[in-house]
């Protein structure tokens, strides 16, 4: 006789977390100025990470939040508003940050993760992109490079689809989709025709790393995952180890500290600086590319300043011991932050999706003296927005208004918003919360605002 094995549900051991898994609460109520978004969960490794991707990806700012993740049970709070500093009425929005949170699984995949996103996001709806093909670019900064780089692609018959690039220190990351300019063969995915790419990048960029996937049909990576890539790409290149000084105010803009609290084995990094969008989302993915686990945290702003507190282990169980490590992340955090703001000049043009566009207005900029320290370039349809942040070559972001007047005239009928980067007045520098070697005592004040919040709730 045949022996019966007993059936056993594949499902079964996602059971609790089916159960369990995310659930997300947005009130426009409890809060006259902020919409309130609460998710409720099992503790996940880096679900706090994707849902700040997805709040992220929506463009929405984090003016305060709780963390609280022990004992198994992952509870945020997160106040936030739009870009406009108004609450988030949209119900498609809405809908979107509960659906995308709430399907968020143990152990479930980013790229999965991705596909749920396509038919939910309502700015991914509105542009509906080409098969494309992703390229990572690293290498040393110097003035005209993201105008070489441009020209190369225009070269090689590429269109720009999609593209951000940071400058840091003497580093430039970018992240791009293309697409080919020919109508009848849009798809970039022969390998002869990539390895021939790569190797114009690579020459331009001195060497440095250039790699190319090509995404298919369907693509819906965000901008938020463009971001944690050119943070990854950032961190890699170690531009932490050049230290970074503002010239503008009195001392460093950003404090960042790393202490101990002995009573519940956690290291704690308080982050004092310039508030600003996407903070948040800076500091945990670092911590996240450190291979730290945030436990519990507190972020609130003030003024023109944020504090942030976190209360980290790293993924061994491990705090921070030694003052190597204490120092490696102090200094990833401080360029982390800093590598993202846009110092200089910003011009945004709206135009015509043509191929070689961007090729073309970058070097009526780098013949005018003008470099790029930052860009964000997409498209929507036969539409394209180009967002650059430019200076002068020596790094200054005060530039002769003859020489924008110049620009103008050149770029004629392309028609481009001009707007001056100001840094907050800085009275002072972001206080630094007084700090021992040890904390003896947990503070609890974070942890009782968000159960505090919590119990009111239910």
């Amino acid at each position: 006789m045949e022996a019966c094995c007993p059936y056993f549900d594949p499902d079964y051991e996602n059971l609790n977390q089916r159960i369990n898994g995310p659930r997300v609460m947005v009130d426009n109520e409890s809060c006259e100025n902020c919409t309130v978004i609460k998710v409720n969960s099992l503790t996940e490794q880096d679900l706090l990470l994707e849902v700040l991707q997805v709040l992220t990806d929506m463009d929405l700012c984090i003016n305060k939040s709780y963390i609280s993740s022990d004992a198994g049970w992952f509870m945020d709070v997160f106040h936030v508003k739009d870009q406009n500093g108004n609450k988030v009425h949209d119900k498609s929005v809405i809908s979107y940050i509960q659906q995308v949170i709430g399907a968020i699984r143990i152990h479930q995949n980013s790229e999965s993760r991705k596909q749920n996103e396509v038919t939910l996001s309502p700015k991914l709806e509105q542009n509906s992109l080409p098969d494309c093909t992703e390229i990572e670019m690293i290498g040393p900064n110097r003035p005209g490079i993201f105008s070489e780089i441009s020209a190369v692609l225009a070269e090689q018959r590429c269109n720009i689809v999609e593209a951000h690039a940071w400058t840091h220190n003497d580093c430039l990351a970018c992240v791009a989709k293309i697409s080919s300019d020919e109508p009848t063969s849009p798809q970039i995915n022969d390998p002869s025709r990539l390895a021939t790419i790569k190797d114009h990048l690579s020459t331009v960029l001195h060497n440095g790393g250039v790699k190319a996937r090509f995404l298919g049909c369907n693509n819906t990576v965000g901008q938020a995952d463009a971001e944690r890539r050119l943070h990854q790409l950032m961190f890699a290149r170690r531009d932490f180890d050049q230290h970074y000084y503002s010239e503008i105010g009195v001392g460093k803009r950003t404090t960042v500290s790393v202490d101990r609290c002995n009573e519940k084995r956690y290291s704690v990094v308080n982050v004092e600086c310039l508030d600003r969008p996407r903070l948040m989302f800076d500091t945990v993915c670092t911590l996240a590319d450190l291979h730290y686990v945030v436990f519990h945290a507190s972020i609130s702003s003030h003024g023109p300043f944020a504090s942030q507190e976190y209360y980290i282990r790293h993924k061994d169980g491990r705090i921070l011991d030694s003052a190597d490590e204490k120092q490696l992340v102090v200094k990833c955090l401080e360029a982390a932050i800093e590598r993202r703001i846009c110092e200089g000049v910003r011009l945004e043009l709206c135009t015509e999706n043509n191929p070689g566009l961007l090729s073309y207005i970058t070097r009526v900029l780098r013949e005018n003296g003008l470099t790029v320290a930052h860009a964000d370039i997409e498209t929507n349809g036969e539409n394209a927005t180009n967002v650059l942040y430019v200076q002068d070559i020596s790094g200054n972001s005060n530039i002769d208004l003859a020489v924008l007047e110049t620009i103008r005239k050149q770029l004629d009928p392309l028609a481009f918003e001009v707007k001056h980067y100001e840094v907050p007045s800085l009275t002072s520098s972001p206080k630094r919360k007084t700090s021992s070697p040890e904390r003896d005592a947990f503070s609890f004040v974070s942890l009782l605002r968000s159960k505090i919040e919590r119990f009111i709730s239910m």
